[in-house]
């Protein structure tokens, strides 16, 4: 009987109190977009500081599709021993589970937070071709042509996918949803011309705002961007309206828990060191500021997360979102 208590007993167990989990091995965090997009730029510029903490390389896995759920879905399959890490979107992490309902391939419960490294607005660009320089002229043009004005996206499911609905709902106009695979298809084929406008966050669409490949007419967040602060925020031509992107690092809530807290606390000492935050505020993103002392915890991300999952799921609804 005592042998079958201690094999029944928590994972945790297997981690005395005074030790601290130390990986032996490569870590993998998983990208859910390609390469191109703010989710594997900032997964990047993460899994290399992640990597110099814990003495181990972290491997950059792209796996994109389904709005992040393929990545989402390898992650909770996966051997449960904190060596397999998500780097979650807002998407993967919160609106997909209003968007496809029964259809996620997990539960909430089942993705457990380790923690929240940044966020950042939307952007909304129009294609140069269109005559177009203010959010005014562009739901004008979206009520004189219903239906007709295209914008693209990084996915059903995304941030921008569901704010851009949110955004034609209470503007009472009609947009044409154009998804792709993540940021970078989208931004060239913005780029290109072949869609009318897009949306997308601010890192991976600034450079192309900067040069004049693309023009930016709003922002998404509840105050205009330090790098773009010419361009207006959507507030000031539809009152109240805001939304902000984030990402964080998630894994299996199998894994045992002195795991998630190691890798956690290294989360927390990335995003709070000055150097890494200089680097975000360049693109216009901001560190997480989950705790009183401006960093993360795998327990706060969870909070998070699930008044996230509750909160969009709500705009889902009221914006009418679905999968194709």
């Amino acid at each position: 009987m005592l042998r079958r208590s201690l094999l029944a007993a928590p994972a945790l167990l297997a981690f005395p109190a005074h030790a601290q989990w130390a990986p032996a091995r490569p870590l993998r965090l998983v990208i859910p977009f390609p390469p191109g997009g703010t989710t594997d730029l900032v997964g990047r510029m993460v899994a290399e500081r992640l990597a110099a903490r814990l003495g181990q390389p972290v491997v950059v896995d792209n796996r994109a599709g389904a709005g992040g759920n393929i990545a989402g879905e390898a992650v909770i399959r996966a051997e449960p021993d904190g060596y397999t890490l998500l780097f979650s979107s807002i998407g993967t992490g919160a609106i997909n589970h209003g968007v496809y309902g029964a259809r996620m391939p997990w539960r909430p419960e089942e993705m457990a937070g380790v923690g929240l490294v940044t966020r950042m607005p939307n952007v909304i660009m129009v294609a140069n071709r269109l005559a177009v320089r203010t959010m005014t002229e562009f739901l004008a043009l979206a009520r004189a042509r219903p239906g007709e004005v295209t914008y693209g996206t990084a996915g059903v499911g995304t941030s921008p996918h569901v704010c851009m609905e949110a955004i034609a709902q209470i503007a009472g106009v009609r947009l044409t949803h154009v998804p792709f695979r993540g940021s970078g298809p989208m931004l060239t084929e913005l780029v290109a011309e072949r869609v009318d406008s897009g949306m997308d966050n601010i890192p991976s669409a600034l450079a192309h705002v900067r040069d004049g490949r693309l023009r930016a007419i709003a922002m998404t967040g509840a105050t205009r961007s330090r790098v773009l602060p010419d361009i207006p925020v959507v507030a000031e031509t539809l009152a109240g309206f805001e939304a902000t992107a984030w990402f964080g690092v998630t894994t299996s809530s199998r894994v045992p828990r002195p795991v998630i807290a190691r890798i956690g606390g290294e989360i927390d000492a990335i995003v709070r060191d000055p150097a890494f935050l200089a680097r975000l505020a360049e693109f216009g993103a901001e560190g997480p500021a989950l705790t009183p002392a401006g960093g993360t915890t795998p327990e706060a991300f969870d909070a998070f997360m699930a008044q996230e999952v509750t909160r969009w799921a709500a705009v889902v609804r009221a914006a009418d979102v679905r999968v194709e």
